[in-house]
């Protein structure tokens, strides 16, 4: 066992870096040399990759809260009023609009579906809502609503992985990952970038959806709980206090050093950060996380219970990291999948249902960044991985419960805060909601914005990996000016 451990250890020292480095030649430091850059980690010191860092320019946000509905909900239902498709209300698809086209869970000639939904104009703006946000008319001219989104992808997997990878396969950095890389965080004590999930469900894209890719770990999302340990193994085992917790990450920093100095590998600082990072979030992390400090009276705002895992805690807790510092709050609530398959996932009382335990929370969250000066360098996003057909879902044609299918070619998102224009209707969709008639945004669009907004031409936020500068947009994607304030 020794000598295979032994054979191991001789076998990772062979590296292509390491032969570089010990050749007789200095091969390494010539090649290095010609092409105008010093070896890496070559100072005895150990660089923070969290460090602070400043933007390419200006920005106008400095903190992002992404609420995430997961499954889409019914955006004709909510944000996109269409009173010509409810006159047509059960009249037969027209052709044009999906022969050739592959949806989900519908086949054949489906029924126009107009919306149950009752509508109202609200605000100074007189932006149109549906009466299942109630909350949310109040906040009216806070918001921008975008009703010209779409995407190529119509399942929730690879739509969802597009919409915060660039990529609908695994593998790319999220959103969260590259806000990271660019701008460090700006409390030591905390992550820059945090995951809250509520309902109980992952994400579709699961962790792929705030991994850090390509990019090294420490910039992946830290995922985040209102139950037990706000961070999983982030107290000490038994047996262990922390002076005992600091001598131990004392002697595997430099331990880390040293692997760092001879390997040069971008990892070994990923691990030394992750470790400094855990042990400084063991005195911060569980202070912010407690909204039982928060008053009565902001609780019963967001209709927030402490000890449970909702999206009203989270709503609340997005408020206090960004507060503290944190760059980007990642928010996935799951159960926004509206086929109308069982009587929660039904367009009328099972969206009432539903959009409670959101609209109340998100209005509060908007109201209360305001108060605190907050909202004007805090973008808010409700958004979704695509849209909800104009017709009926195809499996419950004869059922009494109203569902929509997966629908990728137009759909909403909502922004508010942060540089954006409040009390603004953005693009348009045909007059039966099945196309965008008027000032398209593609989801590399909504990227581009979202990191122009944090200081960021989104061409030039770069990393290499396997020998080309890869970017979060690919090689798509420009700034709707349309919604900047």
């Amino acid at each position: 066992m020794f000598m295979n451990n032994f054979k191991a250890a001789q076998l990772q020292q062979a590296t292509r870096r390491h032969f570089l480095q010990t050749s007789p030649l200095a091969l390494g430091a010539a090649a290095m040399a010609t092409m105008g850059t010093k070896p890496s980690f070559a100072a005895p010191g150990v660089i923070n990759p969290l460090a602070a860092k400043p933007a390419q320019f200006d920005p106008k946000a400095k903190h992002v809260i992404f609420i995430h509905l997961v499954g889409s909900p019914p955006h004709l239902d909510l944000w996109d009023y269409k009173p010509e498709l409810v006159k047509r209300n059960g009249q037969d698809c027209p052709d044009e609009f999906v022969k050739g086209k592959e949806f989900a869970f519908t086949t054949g000639v489906p029924k126009l579906l107009g919306t149950p939904r009752t509508w109202g104009k609200y605000g100074e703006s007189g932006i149109q809502l549906s009466d299942a946000v109630p909350n949310l008319h109040g906040v009216a001219d806070e918001l921008c609503v975008i009703n010209s989104m779409f995407t190529e992808q119509f399942n929730h997997a690879p739509a969802e992985l597009l919409l915060y990878t660039g990529s609908a396969r695994p593998g790319r950095p999220c959103f969260g990952s590259w806000l990271t890389y660019g701008l460090g965080t700006e409390n030591e004590n905390l992550p820059g970038f945090v995951v809250l999930i509520s309902s109980g469900v992952q994400p579709n894209g699961g962790k792929n959806s705030f991994g850090s890719g390509f990019l090294p770990a420490v910039y992946q999302g830290v995922q985040c709980r209102s139950q037990g340990d706000p961070v999983l193994f982030v107290s000490d085992p038994k047996g262990m206090d922390r002076d005992l917790r600091r001598a131990s990450l004392d002697a595997m920093r430099d331990l880390n050093q040293l692997q760092a100095q001879e390997m040069g590998h971008p990892e070994t600082l990923t691990r030394i950060a992750q470790y400094e990072l855990a042990f400084r979030m063991q005195m911060s992390v569980p202070e912010i996380m407690d909204i039982s400090k928060e008053t009565k009276e902001t609780q019963e705002a967001y209709g927030a219970m402490p000890g449970q895992a909702s999206l009203a805690n989270n709503c609340l807790l997005a408020r206090r990291l960004v507060e503290q510092g944190v760059r980007y709050v990642q928010l996935f609530d799951w159960g926004w999948d509206y086929h109308g398959t069982s009587p929660d996932s039904g367009l009328e009382a099972g969206l009432t249902k539903k959009c409670t335990t959101m609209d109340k929370p998100v209005s509060a969250l908007i109201k209360d960044l305001k108060a605190r000066g907050l909202l004007d360098e805090t973008l808010i996003v409700i958004g979704c991985e695509f849209g909800r057909t104009p017709f009926r879902e195809g499996r419950t044609a004869a059922s009494t419960i109203l569902g929509r299918d997966h629908f990728p070619d137009a759909y909403s998102m909502v922004l508010a805060g942060g540089g954006i224009k409040s009390g603004t209707t953005y693009g348009a969709t045909d007059e039966l909601g099945f196309r965008v008639a008027k000032d398209k945004v593609h989801v590399h669009d909504l990227q581009a914005t979202m990191l122009h907004l944090m200081g960021f031409d989104h061409e030039k936020l770069t990393y290499r990996f396997q020998g080309r500068d890869y970017r979060l947009t690919d090689v798509h994607g420009k700034v709707v000016e349309g919604i900047l304030a």
